[in-house]
């Protein structure tokens, strides 16, 4: 009897050679170019076609922890991305603004810590993922953003499952939901220019799981985004979504021609990447994270600045580790 056709494609990937590896023969500015070049033609993002500007739908102050505007921008012509932004009370000049990001939930309240659905109060309280209430009670601007295929933003085709069906699409029309979403977030960024409290010159990026995942990636392809914080998303591609299910929006189709995740970070370096993960997490274990971590402080180290990627360990699963990870995404944003 022969091999089974997931040990199969796990042998090809670990006897294939990928040529935009990091490597310290090379200067780190000729590999950041090609790999540049590759990983955009491989996320595909949708080229800007609009000019985002905010759409605000209510503003309210009733909370006595913040001030809420919520609003909408066109990502892709007549496609309207959602959007929360929670300003503090006791504001003066401008203010740094933190991008946050859900994983794979029912949407982007629970950033706001609002439960809309049976288990939303358990995911929140459970796992640190009221992301918007905790940047916002540290003085930025916080900003929570629906991603395709979650919340508002679900497919109306098989919604039980998820993202599923807009990634296939997506794969079909020769587009990722990686660069998809990375696209909304850029246009996100455009839209915020039309809020003058905001200092874009201060922007961090955050989200859990395939909210990690997203800002991971996005953050390879905006060098407007200063300070990246991934949480429970960064491993390598053989330890976590090659050897066990995922969902199919972790994946960009032909990557593994070319590069493994923690590669991608020749992309960031040398701006702030605060890694964060969970001891116990199942699917995206630590000991290839902390592989992975090797190399990222090999990069980081050419780039010049070793002190600016960090990880940060939490005692549990997958989910966000709120207390030790914010002091030290303060200490660069």
């Amino acid at each position: 009897m022969g091999i089974s056709v997931t040990e199969l494609h796990a042998r090809l990937q670990r006897e294939r050679v990928l040529p935009l590896a990091y490597t310290n023969d090379k200067p780190l500015e000729e590999q950041r170019a090609a790999m540049e070049e590759v990983f955009r033609a491989l996320t595909n993002p949708p080229e800007k076609c609009t000019e985002p500007k905010p759409i605000v739908e209510f503003e309210k102050t009733d909370d006595p922890r913040f001030d809420e505007i919520r609003f909408t921008f066109e990502s892709e012509p007549d496609f309207f991305v959602p959007a929360h932004m929670l300003l503090p009370k006791n504001r003066s000049g401008k203010l740094p603004v933190v991008i946050c990001l859900q994983g794979h939930s029912t949407g982007m309240h629970i950033s706001l810590g609002r439960a809309k659905f049976p288990g939303d109060d358990e995911l929140i309280s459970g796992g640190d993922r009221d992301f918007a209430i905790q940047a916002v009670a540290r003085g930025y601007a916080a900003i929570a953003m629906e991603q395709r295929g979650f919340g508002e933003l679900k497919s109306p085709i098989a919604p039980e499952a998820n993202c599923f069906h807009p990634v296939m699409q997506a794969f079909e029309l020769g587009r990722t939901m990686a660069g998809e979403r990375a696209s909304d977030i850029s246009r996100l960024i455009d839209a915020l220019a039309g809020f003058d409290m905001l200092d874009l010159d201060r922007i961090g990026l955050m989200g859990n799981s395939g909210g990690g995942t997203a800002t991971y990636h996005t953050t390879c392809l905006d060098k407007r985004i200063k300070v990246a914080m991934p949480s429970c998303a960064f491993c390598t591609f053989e330890g976590s979504i090659m050897a066990m299910h995922h969902c199919s929006c972790n994946y960009i189709p032909g990557i593994l021609k070319f590069m493994e995740q923690p590669d991608e970070a020749v992309m960031i370096a040398p701006r702030p990447l605060i890694i964060v993960a969970g001891r116990e997490d199942p699917i995206f274990p630590l000991d290839h994270v902390l592989a992975a971590y090797e190399k990222v402080k090999d990069i980081y180290r050419a780039a010049g600045a070793p002190d600016n990627c960090r990880l940060v360990i939490g005692e549990g699963g997958h989910r966000f580790y709120a207390e030790p990870a914010w002091p030290v995404f303060a200490e660069f944003i």
